[in-house]
Formats: C-alpha cells, structure tokens, sequence
C-alpha cells in the first residue's frame, strides 16, 4: 500500500499546472491543464489546442509570456504559470495617448 501511495505521490511532483490564454475582441481562450515538468512554454501552446481554434496565431511571429512579462517560446513553466499569447498592437499606445490628451486640452480651451 505504500508503494502506491508514493508512486502517486511520485506522478503528482512530475506534473506542473498551467493555464493558456488568449483573448481578442471576439474570441478568448483559456484552459487550464496538467503538463509533465519540464514543459515549455512552447509544447503548452501547443497542447492546449489554442493553435486548432485561432489558426491566425503563428508562434515564429506574435509575442508570447508568462503573467505580462515576454519570454522565449524555450521557457521552461513553472507550477501555477499562466502562458499568454499576445496579439499585436492596433494603434501605437503613445499615439493613442497624445491624441486623447490633445482631445481634452481642445475641449478645455474651447
């Protein structure tokens, strides 16, 4: 009975959990699994279907990360990481941000 119980024991520190997401206007993804240590960033995109679903993606172009901050695909997760997938920028933030700023100072002057 031991045996067993450490056996499972054993197979529960050989697996990580993580979850992928993805998120655009129309269309979000997330799932959360169970991968063997080890797993990279890579092989869990990949396992997670999210590639089936938004064929659009392509891995060797778009910016992928873990919780906001940008890692290579060969990352290797850690238990509890959240992959996530980033689309690219519509609009340049800055210039988004000087046009609203330029909005409001016209509309105080006016």
């Amino acid at each position: 009975m031991d045996n067993l119980i450490a056996g499972s024991l054993a197979d529960v520190a050989d697996t990580i959990s993580v979850q992928v997401c993805y998120a655009k206007l129309h269309t979000q993804f997330l799932r959360a699994m169970q991968l063997p240590a080890g797993s990279t960033l890579e092989q869990a995109i990949h396992a997670s279907g999210v590639l089936a679903i938004v064929p659009e993606i392509d891995l060797s172009g778009c910016k992928v990360g873990i919780y906001s901050h940008i890692k290579p695909l060969n990352t290797i997760l850690r238990d509890g990481d959240r992959v996530e997938i980033y689309r690219p920028l519509i609009a340049d933030p800055k210039e988004s941000r000087r046009r609203r700023a330029d909005k409001r100072d016209n509309a105080k002057a006016g």
